[in-house]
Formats: C-alpha cells, sequence, structure tokens
C-alpha cells in the first residue's frame, strides 16, 4: 500500500536528534514559554530574514490572535479566499468581523487579485491571504491594492512553509503571516503548534502578551487575552526539523517534477512560474470524476485526500453568513480536487507507481 501520509516514516531519520532535544526540555523542569521556544522563535525568525515570531498553540491560534492585535474595527470587513480551509474564516468571525468571500484563480487556486479589487467597500479593513497548497499568492498585486486602499494584509501560511515568490517568502510580505505546524505540514511538529510572524516590534510585544492571558508581566494582564502558548517540546522538536525543511521541501519538488513530466494530459495539474518557488504541502490534481478516480486508486492501494470536499460557504456552521451564495469556481474545485501522495516519506518508485496507476484510469 502507499499511504497519503506516513508521519512515522517522516520523521523518522530526525527522531534521534528529536529525543535528544525532548529529553533536554524535561530535564530543564521548565516547561512553559522557556529556552526552547525562544530559541525556536529566533530560528524561525532568521530563517524568513527579517522580523519577529511568536510561537503559539495552532495555526488557528496564529490566525486570530493576529488578527485580535490589528483591531481592526468590530464588524468590518475581511476579504478570504472562497476556497479555503474553514480555519481561517473561524478567526475572522472569531474577532466579530465579517467574511468577505472572494473568487480564486482556477489554475492557481489561489484569491484573485483583481477580484479583491471588485470586492473592496468601504467597510473592507483586511485582507487575509491563503496560500495555499504551497504556492504563494499574487502578492506583488496584493500589497499594492492594499496599500491603495490602506488595508492591513495577513498571510495565511498554514501550508507554504518556505514557499517563495521572487526569493521573498510567504509571512514576510504582509502585516502579519501565520503558520500551522500541524504534523503533516513541511514544518510540522508533532502535535498542535503554530507561529505569527511579524515586523513590527510593538505589535510583536502586544502579540505576546495576547497569547498569554494579555500579560507581558506575570499577574498584571493590559489585554483581555488567551492561553495559546507555543509548547516547550513541541518548539524543541520544530528546532530540529526547521534545520531540514530547504530538504524536505527540495524533496517534494523533486517528486511534483515526476507528476509534472509524467501524468497524461487528461488530468488538470497545477500552474508553474519561474518567479514562484512552490513547496507542494499538497500535490493536487483535478478532474471531472474525481470521485471515481479516488475509489480507482484505493482499489489498488493507493491513499489519496481531498482538501476540500466542501466550500465554506456551504458549510453549516457558516450558513448565517453565505446563505444563498454561490461562488462557481470554488465549487469547481472543491468537487474535482484530488490530493495524491507527496510526503517526506515517499520516493521516487513509489511516485513512479501512483503515476502509472492514475494514467491507467
Amino acid at each position: 500500500m502507499i499511504k497519503y501520509e506516513d508521519l512515522y516514516k517522516s520523521n523518522e531519520s530526525f527522531l534521534a536528534e528529536i529525543r535528544e532535544n525532548v529529553i533536554e526540555v524535561i530535564n530543564s523542569g521548565w516547561y512553559i514559554l522557556g529556552s526552547a521556544v525562544k530559541k525556536f522563535e529566533k530560528e524561525f525568525a532568521d530563517f524568513h530574514g527579517n522580523g519577529e515570531a511568536i510561537g503559539v498553540a495552532s495555526g488557528l491560534d496564529a490566525l486570530t490572535i493576529g488578527l485580535r492585535a490589528l483591531d481592526l474595527p468590530e464588524g468590518s470587513e475581511v476579504i478570504v479566499p472562497s476556497n479555503t480551509y474553514i480555519a481561517t474564516i473561524l478567526s475572522i468571525v472569531q474577532n466579530n468581523l465579517k467574511p468577505v468571500l472572494v473568487e480564486p484563480e482556477i489554475d492557481t487556486y489561489n484569491i484573485s487579485a483583481d477580484e479583491i479589487k471588485k470586492s473592496i467597500t468601504h467597510n473592507t479593513s483586511a485582507i487575509l491571504m491563503v496560500h495555499l497548497y504551497g504556492k504563494i499568492s499574487e502578492m506583488d498585486k496584493i500589497m499594492e491594492i492594499a496599500n491603495n486602499h490602506n488595508l492591513k494584509v495577513i498571510e495565511d501560511c498554514a501550508q507554504a512553509h518556505g514557499a517563495m515568490l521572487d526569493n521573498k517568502k510567504a509571512g514576510t510580505f504582509g502585516d502579519i503571516g501565520a503558520f500551522s505546524f500541524y504534523p503533516t505540514k513541511n514544518l510540522g511538529a508533532m502535535g498542535d503548534a503554530g507561529a505569527i510572524l511579524c515586523r513590527d516590534r510593538a505589535l510583536a510585544e502586544k502579540i505576546r502578551s495576547l497569547r498569554n492571558y494579555g500579560s507581558a508581566k506575570k499577574y498584571y494582564n493590559k489585554y483581555i487575552g488567551y492561553n495559546s502558548r507555543l509548547d516547550e517540546i513541541q518548539a524543541a522538536i520544530l528546532s530540529v526539523k526547521l534545520k531540514y525543511l530547504n530538504t524536505i521541501n527540495n524533496h517534494k519538488r523533486e517528486l511534483a517534477n515526476l507528476y509534472f513530466e509524467k501524468l497524461k494530459d487528461d488530468f488538470i495539474l497545477p500552474r508553474r512560474h519561474e518567479r514562484y518557488f512552490d513547496v507542494f504541502h499538497i500535490f493536487n490534481i483535478r478532474h471531472p470524476e474525481r470521485d471515481r478516480l479516488k475509489i480507482y486508486l484505493s482499489e489498488r492501494k493507493i491513499m489519496t485526500e481531498v482538501h476540500y470536499p466542501v466550500a465554506p460557504n456551504n458549510q453549516e456552521a457558516l450558513k448565517e453568513f453565505f446563505y444563498g451564495m454561490n461562488f462557481p469556481i470554488a465549487e469547481e474545485i472543491h468537487q474535482t480536487t484530488l490530493s495524491l501522495p507527496i510526503s517526506y516519506a515517499h520516493n521516487k518508485a513509489e511516485i513512479e507507481k501512483v503515476i502509472e496507476a492514475i494514467n491507467r484510469f
């Protein structure tokens, strides 16, 4: 069987270093906001070349606290892709802001800069970008739009660790970059974890307080905050894996090249462009008979996933926001997309087998 993901195998080559780091944390006797978190935060900020990193408990918390820190007007509109994962929209709703869905480009799956322009109103306060599947959005165009309309920009980088546009990394364009380290991510922890990246020191200090009950000094609380702190053990694990993130990304890019080179034209593949360094957290193809293709591959012991089967406007939890609205591009993507195996655990021979099976469909 070719699994879609094998987390033990993906982490196996790092386990000796991870155990050493974890034991060091255990032996230290300091388990909350200690030296392991500080170390990883500095390493993660250095990896991105500028700004500060603040570790939090999850990717959703990174988005929610990041938005909260910006003090956007209550009830104001935040533009967000119509094909994103629900967490992105939850962070908007939980801040008493109004999500405004904007259609993506059908070939990149990222939000359309042209559609953003059409959706800006006098109530718009921010654009929440999502760099889906490991490809950065058109950040040069989008930052120009944001600057022209005095809008804040938050980047959801949950799937884009190390992805670049013109050698500039995801998370370094906007006011805030929000990252998830869910175990399946290219930079994955062994549990929930996240981080916020920003350039503004005062904003970074506010975020540090918000993640810790709104407190910068113990027992003195400046803000109505959260309990959302990156765990010391997860930080120790992430410090190890960050050293190998470029290796992980390059491995996934090599596997992606096999798909690009050898899959038949029957399948719609992601768009590539020389300005973009894609890291392929997910390698998705599209096909009108997606469900039959998924069953066909499963019968041949090749596991796949669907990211995602339900468009946000059709989620029951969000019906009060989008009832009666139609987003045909997002829905076409959700109805036809299929994610193929492309993890650090896979080798080229396995991907060749996947390709052979798909081409026989």
